[in-house]
């Protein structure tokens, strides 16, 4: 029986003609017989894709070929094709949405201005450095606030952020200025939305600023649910979530009961994309599912099954 397995990647590298990469990528994945989500800019590229292993592997070793890409950062995952609806592949101004293109410097050799990366080893050296002379290493999310419902690093700040573009919103406020002089490391899934998060921060004054290289992924493959990570990780296709192993712990809890769960749920009103927590119980009642949003705009749950 065929193995199947899912990649994430991506590469910060100027790029001329974002059009000609985004049409050699989806004849690429059609060629495999692969599904995913690519985005291609000036900048870089972004994406994720699945299938039968071997494709994967093909298919990961063509786009490596091309020389700017000859150091994409690759992580695999359990999953296949059949987690994406269909093959995706678009140009945009940013392979990750901050709303910040101007601020971003991308030469040869990526993100420049960025935090330090570190590997997840590095990480606990940091930990157990600055704890042993007092000091405590702040662990900053750089993902959307819902994601961290199902999993987070231990005591990590969370920004209260719905979207990638919330976040410049967010470092201006003021509201993190008392973590400018602490020694911060930013983590995301795969790492790519630190490489522009902590670059934004370095520029806004924080001093000591790291990332963590590979993201949650890649701390997962090193240290499952041994280490700092507590929880599942989020992700963005049919899986919905992760486990690194069958020890790690449901942190998330049912908005209907609180029960322990990990598994998100759309709100009832087929039209709104809103994600929330619910046991499979709670998950069958319609009037639970409405999110406050649609319930204040006056939708029942007969309207909401209908329109769905």
């Amino acid at each position: 029986m065929a193995q199947h397995r899912i990649v994430l990647f991506y590469s910060f590298t100027p790029l001329p003609d974002p059009e000609a990469i985004r049409l050699w990528q989806r004849t690429l994945l059609e060629k495999w017989g692969l599904r995913g989500r690519i985005l291609v800019s000036k900048d870089g590229i972004n994406g994720t894709a699945g299938g039968e292993i071997s494709a994967v592997k093909q298919y990961v070793k063509a786009t490596r070929e091309y020389p700017a890409f000859h150091r994409l950062d690759v992580k695999w995952s359990a999953g296949s094709a059949e987690d994406f609806p269909r093959i995706s592949v678009k140009v945009r101004r940013e392979i990750v949405s901050f709303g910040a293109p101007g601020e971003l410097v991308v030469t040869e050799d990526g993100v420049q201005g960025g935090g330090r990366h570190l590997t997840p080893e590095q990480v606990h050296d940091l930990v157990d450095a600055r704890r042993a002379v007092g000091q405590d290493v702040v662990f900053f999310d750089g993902r959307n606030a819902f994601e961290a419902q199902i999993g987070k690093f231990r005591d990590a700040v969370v920004p209260q952020v719905e979207t990638t573009h919330d976040f410049i919103r967010e470092l201006d406020s003021g509201k993190y200025d008392g973590l400018k002089d602490q020694p911060v490391v930013t983590y995301c899934t795969g790492g790519i939305r630190c490489e522009v998060l902590s670059a934004l921060m370095v520029k806004r004054g924080f001093r000591e600023v790291y990332q963590l290289q590979g993201g949650i992924v890649r701390y997962g493959e090193q240290y499952g649910d041994r280490g700092l990570w507590e929880g599942s990780l989020y992700v963005f296709d049919r899986r919905m979530h992760l486990e690194f192993t069958p020890e790690s712990v449901t942190v998330g809890r049912c908005v209907g009961c609180e029960a322990p769960t990990n598994k998100f749920e759309n709100c009832a009103t087929a039209s709104c994309r809103k994600l929330r927590l619910f046991c499979p119980e709670c998950a069958g009642d319609d009037s639970l599912r409405l999110c406050p949003d649609c319930y204040a705009s006056g939708h029942s749950p007969v309207e909401a099954s209908a329109t769905a």
